[in-house]
């Protein structure tokens, strides 16, 4: 349904805004919590007990997963009906924080720089929110509490333990996921906004190492060694003419060199050279191609100088594609909930990477950028997610709730008042 039909239908959902509105203050509580108290990766025993704490007295039936510690809660409503999935990742980054803030991170070097922990809160609050709606739910509600977005697969290691292969409905009917809806908070809009786009939302990423092998020896004799230095800066070099001449355009991909390797002492020579950096792309087409011309480039000029390259690129997280149907069902539902004025078409994907890809390569579905920069900030200007100084408006979180429990009702045929 377009977002002109949502509003002709339904008009602004106020009534749903009121009970977000009055969740407020549960969900910067928890949030607060969760930020003080961060975890990195799929092992976060301290915020998973703190979100069992925040669901009990709920009527959800919870699966505690065993490789990580994921959590499903399924809402089953009244009313048989399909299954839509909401996912709130939980896992923060290794990183300090420099904010300044009276509930900051208590753990060393761990930081809730992404917004997870506002995503959780958003999720725990949509569930007392449903839970008190149920008798007009005709399916169910999955709520995924998800560990080990930031670069740990913690999605895949849900699916693959069963997160999407759910019985029956209570009453014995077939209750299939049909949707997955995920938010992802940022500072790159203002509080009240939202973005989306079908298609690809987020590019793949994956790992490069380049070990350039030659052969060591004292730096006052470079003839009589293999210098692999001055050929790791050449590839250095190669690979971004590569990218700039051999990717078309409008299917780009980003090749970054981040760090490179190299010695022990001043005077020596040393015996390799390694290279590590990024490969972002936005399709699967491109970030196949760029792997291939990465190991063509690197061995040709190694060989070149007559030494050798090997190239190693683990598959990291694939393109994040939104469902173009589901992304403007997407849009029309946050319409009817901010208004036309407030959901912004994208233009282009983000270049960074979610590993709810995994999730939308299974199930029909979207991600919906969330606007959270502070009051008294630009979006221009604010510092970013990932940055030791990020900060989120909490007003954003009763807006979050209210389109997460948007989505999940309309996407089950739930009249919005």
């Amino acid at each position: 349904m377009s977002a002109e039909a949502l509003i002709e239908e339904h008009g602004p959902s106020r009534e749903l805004r009121d009970q977000a509105r009055g969740l407020r203050d549960a969900a910067v509580t928890l949030r607060r919590s969760l930020h003080e108290h961060p975890e990195v990766g799929n092992d976060l025993p301290v915020t998973r007990e703190q979100v069992l704490q925040a669901l009990d007295g709920l009527p959800l039936d919870i699966t505690l997963h065993k490789t990580t510690s994921g959590i499903a809660a399924l809402l089953t409503g009244d009313k048989p009906g399909p299954t839509v999935l909401l996912r709130g990742d939980m896992d923060a980054l290794p990183m300090p924080e420099d904010t300044g803030l009276e509930f900051a991170s208590k753990n060393a070097n761990v930081m809730h720089a992404c917004g997870h922990d506002t995503h959780t809160s958003m999720l725990v609050q949509t569930a007392h929110l449903l839970s008190d709606r149920r008798g007009e739910i005709p399916g169910r509600v999955l709520f995924m509490f998800q560990p080990g977005e930031e670069g740990f697969h913690g999605a895949q290691y849900m699916l693959e333990e069963g997160l999407v292969d759910l019985p029956p409905h209570r009453d014995g009917s077939e209750s299939p996921i049909t949707g997955a809806f995920a938010l992802h908070i940022s500072t790159a809009l203002p509080v009240g906004m939202v973005g989306i786009k079908g298609g690809p939302i987020m590019a793949s990423s994956d790992r490069m190492t380049i070990t350039v092998t030659g052969a060591g020896g004292h730096a006052s004799e470079p003839h009589r060694t293999g210098d692999p230095v001055p050929v790791a800066c050449e590839i250095v070099q190669a690979l971004q003419t590569m990218v700039t001449r051999r990717i078309d355009a409008f299917d780009p991909a980003i090749v970054t060199v981040t760090k490179i390797n190299a010695g022990t002492a001043y005077n020596v020579i040393p015996e390799t050279a390694v290279l590590e950096g990024t490969i972002r792309a936005v399709s699967a087409r491109t970030r196949s191609k760029v792997h291939e011309m990465i190991a063509q480039v690197a061995s040709g000029i190694a060989a070149a100088h007559g030494m050798s390259a090997e190239v190693d690129i683990p598959l990291g997280y694939p393109v994040t594609v939104n469902d173009p149907g589901f992304a403007g069902f997407s849009s029309g539902v946050a319409t009817s909930i901010l208004g036309d004025r407030k959901v912004v078409q994208l233009s282009h994907p983000v270049m960074g990477a979610e590993d709810f890809s995994y999730v939308l390569e299974r199930l029909p579905g979207a991600m919906m950028f969330l606007g959270g920069t502070p009051a008294d900030k630009n979006p221009a200007t604010a510092a970013p997610n990932h940055s030791n100084r990020v900060m989120f408006d909490e007003d954003a979180m009763e807006i979050g709730v209210s389109l997460y429990a948007a989505m999940a009702l309309r996407h089950l045929g739930v009249r919005l008042s």
